[in-house]
């Protein structure tokens, strides 16, 4: 049995219960003919980790660039901070933007600038700095992110694969955002690569106060990082919730996802009888 599934469309949020930060609402997202979300709700909180996971080609990635608005809804709200982001206008919608930071699969750096000026390009958008002022700054988000400074006139192309994601989360965390779109973080990292860069998402979320939406199929991610899991299946939000949520699914794709023997294996001893 489930503890916990998608939102109650209307519910008040009680006082001392943390805060929801996106809201998601009846979402219908479709190109062309193919639907991919009918009948979506979420909520994420302020200050999680939430982990997004769903089956290959189902929507996750969509699901972001939707919120971001990089992708146009058939049908739904989307409440970002207690606003709907149908009633921004221009100038509301930049000034969100500033509050958002997106590290894209594979990192996306332009490949003919070099790491530093990655990290500046949203600097330059937004902000009205001294080339003296950006260059620090750009220095400051590498040492956030675990990268050494001779990294900073280096090409993309010049980078290890973690390096590259290292270098793209700081460009994420360029404008001080406080939620972090990251689009499979951890993808193409060897073990170790993955774990220590989940470890740098759990103490950026506390040393920062980030809100981290992570669209995910890292077991490994889930299992460590995240907070709570979303899981998409069938066009919609079907489980939300603890890892246990997750076990006591008896959702067939949950099942397969969580209680396959490679899951099982990356499971805590108490807890492997949870799917059973």
């Amino acid at each position: 049995m489930v503890q916990q599934t998608t939102p109650p469309p209307d519910r008040i949020q009680a006082p001392g219960e943390p805060e929801t930060v996106i809201r998601v609402r009846d979402l219908k997202v479709a190109f062309g003919d193919k639907v991919i979300m009918d009948g979506l709700d979420l909520d994420v909180l302020r200050g999680e980790i939430l982990g997004f996971v769903g089956g290959s080609g189902q929507g996750k990635s969509v699901l972001t660039r939707t919120i971001l608005g990089l992708v146009r809804k058939r049908r739904g709200t989307i409440e970002v901070f207690g606003e709907d982001v149908d009633d921004l206008n221009l100038q509301q919608r930049r000034v969100l933007e500033r509050r958002f930071g997106v590290m894209f699969q594979q990192g996306a750096l332009f490949s003919a600038l070099t790491v530093k000026q990655n990290i500046q390009v949203p600097m330059r958008e937004y902000l009205h700095l001294s080339p003296d002022l950006l260059d620090e700054l750009a220095m400051v988000k590498l040492d956030l992110v675990g990268l050494p400074r001779d990294a900073a006139d280096k090409a993309p192309s010049e980078l290890s694969g973690g390096m590259i994601k290292r270098a793209a989360l700081a460009r994420a965390l360029a404008l001080d955002p406080e939620i972090v779109f990251l689009d499979e973080p951890t993808s193409g990292l060897d073990p170790i690569g993955a774990a220590e860069f989940d470890d740098l998402i759990m103490t950026l979320k506390q040393t920062l106060g980030l809100t981290v939406f992570m669209v995910t199929h890292d077991l490994d991610s889930l299992y460590h990082a995240c907070d709570r899991i979303a899981a998409l299946a069938d066009k919609k939000v079907i489980a939300v919730g603890t890892l246990a949520t997750m076990l006591a699914s008896d959702h067939p794709w949950l099942k397969a996802y969580f209680g396959g023997e490679r899951a099982m294996a990356r499971l805590p001893a108490g807890e492997q009888g949870q799917s059973s």
